[in-house]
């Protein structure tokens, strides 16, 4: 049955433009079923942490720090802060450490503005550190 079609000439088409060698292997090329299933997988892969809830000594000592860095405030102490950055597209979040010098406090916003302009929000603040505070807490 093959020996029949072995030597006859390959057909050529009158009609329609034969596929330049690109456009055939495209055809073979991979095929995105799922279009952005690696993206969420590589979402739920990425970790997150849950904020902390600070017990009553933490919350305390926290609250002492803050009420001396309010008194001190215009020598613009240099602080390290610790402050939970809650996630945008899923439930956590991250605790990142800054290191700046204090500009003020906004008790109305609720915010700690530092010299270079960020802002921290005073309620995710889970740790305050500066060289004024060693032998104290």
């Amino acid at each position: 049955m093959y020996e029949d079609i072995i030597n006859l000439p390959h057909h050529v088409s009158p009609t329609r433009p034969q596929m330049s060698i690109i456009e055939r292997a495209a055809q073979f090329s991979p095929f995105a079923a799922l279009t952005g299933h690696s993206d969420a997988i590589k979402e739920t892969a990425r970790l997150t942490s849950k904020k902390l809830e600070l017990d009553d000594d933490m919350k305390a000592t926290l609250d002492m720090k803050k009420a001396c860095l309010v008194e001190i405030a215009d020598i613009q102490p240099q602080i390290s802060v610790t402050y939970f950055i809650p996630d945008k597209r899923k439930s956590g979040g991250k605790y990142v450490t800054i290191t700046g010098n204090l500009r003020c406090f906004s008790e109305y916003e609720r915010i700690m503005i530092l010299t270079d302009g960020r802002k921290i929000p005073i309620d995710d603040i889970a740790d305050i550190d500066s060289d004024l505070f060693y032998g104290m807490f």
